[in-house]
């Protein structure tokens, strides 16, 4: 379940930027940031590897931009 709510809070985060409803800023960031957590977890509990990993680089691009 912890999956399912992270990958629909990037898809909002993406789709909200993508129409311009929102800028580029700490919104934005606080949604990847949060989504990649929740994807994350779940991917390790479930120990799929693959978007483990890109969930952690996608995490980490959030949170380096959301301190800059």
């Amino acid at each position: 379940m912890l999956g399912w709510i992270g990958i629909t809070l990037i898809l909002v985060a993406y789709g909200l930027l993508s129409f311009d409803l929102i800028p580029k800023g700490d919104l934005y960031d606080i949604l990847n940031l949060i989504g990649a957590l929740l994807v994350i977890v779940d991917a390790f509990d479930d120990r799929a590897y693959p978007p483990a990993v890109l969930n952690v680089i996608w995490f980490l691009v959030a949170l380096i931009s959301l301190m800059s």
